[in-house]
């Protein structure tokens, strides 16, 4: 068996053991560790203060199983909100820096969270890991397809253990509902949809303007091209922005893809055709509004769309939302949501609709702290976490090869196995992308 092959079936065979336990009656109150113990808490950093690095360092250190020791962000006003919050949690005096590389160096921490905008994932979590530590990266793992395995080539090299932040791996409903899936209950699947559609209407230009002080704006940008500040990319707008990150498919789409990746336990799409604009947006962003993608799996067809306009009340599967994935088989459909849990709706209307509700923590309803816990049993344990970097890059790869289909403007046929594409030099060339300045694209 190989290293690949080792690592997939490991993690499989840990995120089965967490089903069992995760879909119980006993949830609440499930020990969050094993029985192995540590002296000292793990010496941890933050690199990335802002709204959902902050969420992760704050279930970090409710764990007790972590002192921090440095925060990292270009941006002087969320270091200091992120400070202030856990001077809240904990008694530990953080060291502030505005370069990872230099907190790297100088606080050797065991344990480094990476929540940078996407474009910044690679270059910090391959430093991080090359530095000793254990890695917490979120999703995406990366910005181009290339990062990614070079993401999971010095994870494989230095022997390091590195979670990606898909915490829907591990949310009982999200858990439960695989089992009910992988048992065949929904019949024969032949089809999935993967779907976002939030409202939302044209909305207007925002003028660039300076950087607001304490954000170094060219370290912000760093390896990515240097454009004007615009009020929309930060805080948290960056998503939107095809610069630093790959729009609402590849946010949002990480998830529900991934959802079908762990249903199928197929490892990436044969062929790829993707389509989408900006029919309604005439703000300052530059991503799609709407976008329809279709994968070609072995055996079913996967098709992602998205919309942020137009959010009516006929496809809202919560009175919050219309965001999941549907599984249709020949005994129903599925429904695997967020919210509102999952619902199993028959083919036979003689047949009642089952349903289970979703267990979420707060703030923004997550379940990071049930990863947290699995990726400090991984570190004590040696052993694959539920959501391994080789697991995370395969759902990313997904959602960046739909962008890479919409951008060329064609379909594509991916060799996943030798990770290009096939017959297709100018293809081929958008999976990387030239780094700006000092900064050195990261070699596989």
């Amino acid at each position: 068996m190989d290293r690949r092959n080792f690592i997939e079936k490991s993690a499989l065979a840990g995120a089965a053991l967490s089903s069992v336990a995760l879909s119980s009656a006993a949830f609440s109150s499930l020990p969050l560790l094993s029985a192995i113990s540590r002296a000292a808490p793990y010496r941890t950093a933050l690199i990335g203060t802002g709204w959902w690095g902050t969420n992760i360092l704050r279930c970090a250190l409710q764990s007790g199983e972590n002192k921090l020791v440095a925060l990292c962000d270009v941006d002087d006003n969320q270091l200091k909100v992120c400070a202030a919050e856990m001077s809240k949690l904990t008694p530990d005096k953080p060291k502030m820096y505005k370069d990872y590389r230099e907190l790297l160096a100088k606080e050797k921490p065991e344990v480094v969270i990476v929540a940078t905008p996407d474009h910044w994932h690679a270059l910090c979590c391959i430093a991080a890991i090359e530095s000793g530590a254990h890695v917490y990266v979120e999703k995406p793992i990366s910005h181009t397809i290339k990062e990614g395995r070079a993401m999971v080539n010095a994870t494989r090299k230095h022997g390091k253990i590195v979670q990606v932040g898909t915490h829907r791996r591990v949310s009982p409903h999200n858990v439960s509902g695989m089992e009910f899936l992988k048992s065949g209950k929904a019949g024969k699947i032949g089809m999935a949809r993967a779907f976002v559609h939030y409202g939302g209407g044209p909305g207007q230009k925002t003028p660039d303007s300076e950087p607001p002080q304490g954000l170094d704006w060219d370290f912000y940008c760093g390896p990515a091209q240097l454009q004007p500040y615009n009020k929309t990319m930060h805080p948290r707008g960056f998503r939107n922005y095809l610069n630093f990150a790959n729009g609402t498919l590849g946010d949002w789409g990480i998830h529900w893809l991934d959802q079908v990746l762990w249903w199928s336990e197929q490892k990436y799409p044969k062929k790829i055709y993707s389509t989408g604009g900006r029919a309604i947006r005439q703000d300052s962003t530059d991503a799609p509004d709407h976008q329809v993608a279709v994968y070609d799996f072995d055996g079913f067809t996967l098709e992602w769309e998205h919309r942020n306009f137009a959010a009516n009340n006929a496809e809202k599967t919560h009175p919050q939302q219309a965001v999941g994935v549907y599984f249709y088989g020949t005994e129903g459909t599925f429904h695997m949501g967020w919210l509102d849990g999952w619902t199993f709706y028959p083919t036979d209307p003689k047949k009642p609709i089952i349903h289970e509700d979703a267990r979420l923590n707060k703030p923004d309803d997550q379940n990071i702290k049930e990863l947290w816990a699995n990726f400090i049993e991984s570190i004590k344990t040696n052993k694959p976490p539920i959501c391994e970097i080789e697991i995370g890059q395969r759902s990313t790869n997904v959602a960046l090869l739909g962008m890479l289909s919409l951008k060329l403007g064609r379909s594509i046929v991916w060799d996943g196995e030798k990770e290009t594409i096939e017959g297709d030099p100018e293809a081929n060339k958008l999976l990387s992308r030239e780094y700006r300045g000092e900064w050195k694209y990261p070699q596989a």
